[in-house]
């Protein structure tokens, strides 16, 4: 893809994550990096000169050179960047959680669909080939456990570990299950922080799949981990590794294509063990392909600004049970 045929993009934050979008979209061959802003000059002089892309003084001035800004500050500008750039006519990819509150999420939604734009929340998981793995199976899960256990870090433990850790989760879950919450239980308990360190969720959906959902931000052995039950399937995906592992009845011996058969005595079914090695790829790079594809093919985003929205009416629903046994 020429220059001439790229995509501007700017962005606001330069950040911990704002760095990593400014190294993969310096590179990108689908944008170019119009510039980065932060309130915080030094820090963006800083990300600007590692990576070779000009610095703003002024929001306003680089949504008038950009087609689109991606929004890598803390969560609590989220809505304030995101409105300005919707209202000048900019897509707008967010990191996750898409805003602070649902109210603000709502008006987001809202002012794309008016606008005819786009939006793409930073869900990176979406895009992490252990689960594009699952493309092609037919879900219907029925049993969900899920464990995001990371390691202490000081950055990001004012926000909600339920926002910052187990939102994942929530959105993979919500986007395979397709199906209305019923309801949930949540609970969690304060060891470092003033919040919930460490959270488990058990969300109970319509269709009568039931999700365990665990989050930690306290473990000493990091994992992202999640288990898929259903009928004549067993799916175990390793994000943090990239392997999925699967497991499924049958009794055309043919579908074996070269997977482990692991008999089973007195059943004419046979049972498939499948560990195919992944392509590698990067997430980001990826989120930020589809994020270009979407604005140039007028299609919906991988991870819609409605798609962030739901995981955070989950996400809240999960923090306030948590607040609530304070």
């Amino acid at each position: 893809m020429s220059n001439d045929t790229k995509l501007r993009a700017c962005l606001v934050g330069a950040g911990h994550i704002g760095r990593f979008h400014t190294r993969h979209l310096s590179q990108h061959e689908s944008w170019t990096c119009s510039g980065i802003f932060d309130t915080d000059g030094a820090r963006a002089d800083q990300v600007g000169q590692e990576f070779s892309v000009p610095v703003a003084q002024d929001f306003e001035f680089l949504l008038q050179n950009s087609d689109a800004v991606f929004i890598t500050c803390p969560t609590a500008y989220h809505f304030q960047y995101a409105q300005q750039a919707l209202k000048a006519g900019k897509h707008v990819f967010i990191e996750k959680p898409i805003t602070q509150t649902i109210e603000e999420a709502e008006q987001l939604v809202t002012l794309a669909e008016q606008g005819g734009l786009k939006i793409q929340v930073g869900h990176v998981e979406r895009f992490n080939p252990a689960l594009l793995a699952l493309n092609g199976i037919d879900l219907n899960p029925g049993f969900i456990e899920a464990h995001r256990l990371v390691g202490f870090v000081p950055r990001g433990m004012d926000n909600p570990v339920v926002h910052e850790n187990m939102i994942h989760d929530i959105d993979i879950i919500l986007s395979l299950v397709k199906s209305p919450v019923k309801s949930i239980q949540a609970n969690g308990v304060a060891v470092v922080s003033k919040r919930p360190d460490i959270a488990n969720a058990r969300i109970t959906f319509e269709n009568g799949c039931v999700a365990n959902v665990t989050a930690s931000r306290i473990s000493l052995n990091p994992m992202r981990k999640m288990r898929i039950f259903q009928p004549e399937h067993y799916i175990t995906i390793d994000f943090q590794k990239g392997s999925t592992e699967l497991y499924r009845l049958t009794d055309d011996a043919s579908q074996a294509d070269g997977d482990q058969v692991i008999p089973m005595e007195g059943s004419d079914k046979i049972l498939i063990y499948s560990n195919k090695e992944l392509p590698k790829q990067d997430a980001m790079h990826a989120e930020q392909t589809a994020f270009a594809q979407c604005i140039s093919e007028n299609s919906i985003p991988v991870v819609s600004g409605q798609d962030g929205l739901e995981a955070l009416r989950i996400a809240e629903q999960i923090n306030q049970q948590l607040l609530d046994q304070q």
